[in-house]
């Protein structure tokens, strides 16, 4: 009987988690696929030398169904998420892993991705986002699938399990914070382009702004303001949800999360740009810090860069040739090793 049992339980394991390593072609990227019960989990580690054990340092992208990779035949496989980072650097002190969206192939040609180098199913309309994408884009979903990779990951022998380092940024900020909060083996957090209210919160301070600069009216700003409030009753809306996919997404990442940030008790490294309204909350993080005894952190903000750490002149043209993301995050990893 107990043999049956053991063979039994066994048996669930093999069949509901597997995995798989390869590199991916034309790179310097090791891949990874674990299948489980509910969907398979790409990921990859920046190297394709895994002799050498360091610790993990997990980046949590963005929002939208951004692919790892980008075809360009002719073997020319290019980096997406990961493409603005000093990868070498990083490497000096970690094994940097990032994870693939849900629903979403890791390498896609680019003739299937939108000018957001999003990925769609219709090459003919821009928005045709897969349906199992836009139902599983939601914050506990993420939070799990990188815990099923952090559990795997802390198994294998190149990995030093002393240290484990989380960031994200912008939607993958909100991801990073939970996942910190759910899992105790991290040890470091860093929060980039973050908000800590959410994305209807965004949309109704840029209403506000826009009328402070004189772009539109105070009756225009009502009525964009009151067409968000409107969006947010149909994003609770179950029924509503149901026939609208999107909103999924919507709803769980529209949450507050400036409680759980602040109840965090690992040091935590946030970082942003002084023209980035998404992050404009962050200038209040200190305050909920004092109210809980919170002092290990760093909160640094960037002069004139936008949300994704770009130049901002004083016309607010963005100067795309020169970004900043190498310096903020090579500060960041500095930081990680000293505190």
């Amino acid at each position: 009987m107990k043999l049956k049992l053991i063979f039994n339980i066994t048996f669930f394991i093999i069949s509901f988690f597997t995995f798989s390593q390869e590199s991916v072609p034309f790179t310097n990227y090791s891949r990874f696929s674990i299948k489980t019960k509910k969907d398979t989990i790409d990921f990859v580690v920046a190297d394709t030398n895994l002799n050498s054990k360091k610790p993990i340092l997990l980046f949590c992208q963005g929002s939208q169904p951004l692919p790892l990779f980008m075809d360009f035949n002719q073997n020319q496989i290019v980096p997406v998420s990961l493409s603005n980072f000093d990868i070498d650097k990083l490497n000096e002190k970690y094994h940097t892993v990032v994870i693939s969206m849900p629903h979403t192939p890791l390498i896609v040609h680019h003739s299937q991705l939108n000018e957001q180098y999003n990925y769609i199913t219709d090459t003919t309309n821009p928005y045709s986002y897969s349906v199992d994408y836009l139902l599983a884009d939601y914050s506990e979903n993420y939070v799990r699938r990188a815990n099923e990779v952090l559990h795997f990951l802390k198994k294998q022998k190149w990995v030093d399990n002393q240290k484990l380092v989380v960031m994200g940024h912008s939607q993958g900020a909100r991801i990073a914070l939970e996942l910190a909060a759910s899992n105790k083996n991290i040890t470091k957090l860093g929060l980039f382009g973050y908000n800590p209210n959410g994305r209807i919160d965004k949309s109704i301070r840029f209403a506000r702004k826009t009328a402070e600069k004189g772009l539109i009216t105070w009756h225009e700003a009502d009525s964009m303001q009151n067409a968000e409030i409107d969006l947010y009753k149909m994003v609770w809306n179950s029924d509503s949800v149901k026939n609208h996919p999107s909103l999924v997404s919507w709803k769980s990442f529209s949450k507050s999360t400036m409680s759980t940030l602040a109840h965090l008790k690992i040091p935590v490294y946030i970082a942003y740009g002084s023209d980035d309204i998404t992050s404009d909350l962050c200038d209040l993080i200190p305050i909920y810090f004092v109210e809980n005894n919170k002092l290990n952190y760093v909160l640094k903000r960037y002069p004139n860069l936008e949300h994704n750490f770009f130049p901002v002149n004083e016309k607010g043209t963005v100067d795309y040739e020169n970004g900043k993301w190498k310096e903020v995050m090579n500060s960041f990893v500095e930081w990680s090793e000293i505190n």
